[in-house]
């Protein structure tokens, strides 16, 4: 575990068990490998449910008679649409337009919003959007977050859930008594499988934990580290900000411009990133790697000896069969079918330009 860690999650010393280091992601000690092999838990996530923590994300509470309109500034999808009960994911946007953070927004009603972002700005952007308004933002890191991804996560559940979360809807949410602790159920997630995000105490979600691995004992479900996590995300073509998207890009250059709306509030960097659609300088993309690996990341992409992108979130699948990389890469090579030399410090290999997402492009495993 590294000095800098600033936050703790309740459930450390239950990664500690099953062999985490806890390395630092987002101030916390995050569970980046067990000792069980990241493809049985990938396999969990595909066949069963793999159950990972998320508590590193970060969770701000908005509150105050302006909450609705400062998280509608921060955040770049039309919030006002939301009733109470639902959720949107979106970019946060500098006031150039650029990525600073993406972030889900959770309409709490009364209770206000729930703000959840990884490791970009969201905080300083909700700051700047707060002056002058009367609403408090309050960091929750009592907050913990268990996210239960997989076909097995919904009848697990749902047995153990004072509410039908049958009729939860994606991007839905609600409070319920599950296990018999008080939580929020999410229907949400990273891993292009139905699953549910639930939101708990630090008093409460290591109960939650054994409970959830108790029940699914003879269902095959497991804790999944972040390294399963990776491999899932990259096969749904599911972003990580820092690698995929930074401050110096535009949404419509990383997969994001769907995010941006045209109608709705007056968000921070509406403007200039509306003004950046149609000149973008690459555009997000997928490829397959001609190796038996995950390839290191960070190398260039080359089409006929010219440099045409860079490879941000390679991953192995085993399940596919395939070497995968989310990349950026120049909108005239971005076409699924065109081969791509792939060139690294030490090694080239032969790629090709595929459809995304890799896994499920339908996404009728989300949506099931």
């Amino acid at each position: 575990m590294t000095e800098e860690l600033t936050r703790t999650s309740a459930l450390a010393g239950r990664h500690t068990a099953l062999g985490s280091g806890l390395e630092d992601w987002n101030g916390m000690g995050t569970a980046w490998e067990y000792t069980t092999d990241p493809e049985a838990e990938h396999d969990a996530v595909r066949e069963a449910a793999g159950m990972f923590d998320m508590s590193p994300l970060k969770k701000v509470r908005v509150t105050g008679p302006d909450a609705a309109a400062v998280v509608d500034h921060a955040h770049s999808r039309d919030l006002s649409r939301l009733a109470p009960g639902q959720s949107a994911y979106g970019s946060v946007l500098s006031e150039e337009g650029m990525v600073a953070d993406d972030a889900i927004a959770f309409n709490n009603g009364d209770a206000g919003w729930l703000f959840v972002h990884g490791s970009g700005a969201s905080m300083q952007m909700l700051e700047a959007s707060a002056t002058d308004r009367d609403v408090e933002l309050e960091l929750d890191d009592d907050l913990h977050i268990i996210s239960l991804q997989g076909p097995v996560s919904f009848p697990l559940l749902n047995a153990a859930s004072h509410a039908d979360l049958g009729s939860l809807a994606y991007f839905n949410h609600l409070d319920t008594r599950l296990f018999g602790r008080s939580v929020m159920v999410s229907r949400t997630g990273y891993s292009g499988e139905r699953g549910y995000e639930i939101f708990a105490s630090g008093a409460d979600v290591g109960d939650l934990w054994d409970a959830i691995l108790i029940a699914g004992a003879d269902r095959g479900v497991m804790p999944a580290s972040f390294t399963a996590l990776d491999k899932v995300r990259v096969e749904a073509a599911l972003l990580f900000y820092g690698y995929d998207m930074t401050a110096e890009h535009f949404p419509g250059e990383v997969g994001l411009g769907w995010t941006i709306s045209k109608n709705g509030a007056d968000y921070r960097g509406k403007s200039a990133a509306l003004t950046a659609v149609g000149n973008e300088r690459f555009v997000g993309a997928g490829i397959a790697i001609d190796h038996s690996e995950i390839i290191d990341g960070g190398e260039v992409l080359r089409v006929d000896g010219v440099d045409v992108g860079v490879v941000n979130s390679p991953a192995h699948s085993h399940r596919l069969g395939k070497s995968l990389a989310l990349v950026h890469i120049a909108p005239g090579a971005a076409a699924p079918g065109t081969r791509v030399e792939v060139v690294g410090e030490t090694e080239t290999y032969q790629g090709v330009v595929e459809t995304i997402p890799f896994f499920d492009p339908k996404k009728t495993h989300t949506h099931a």
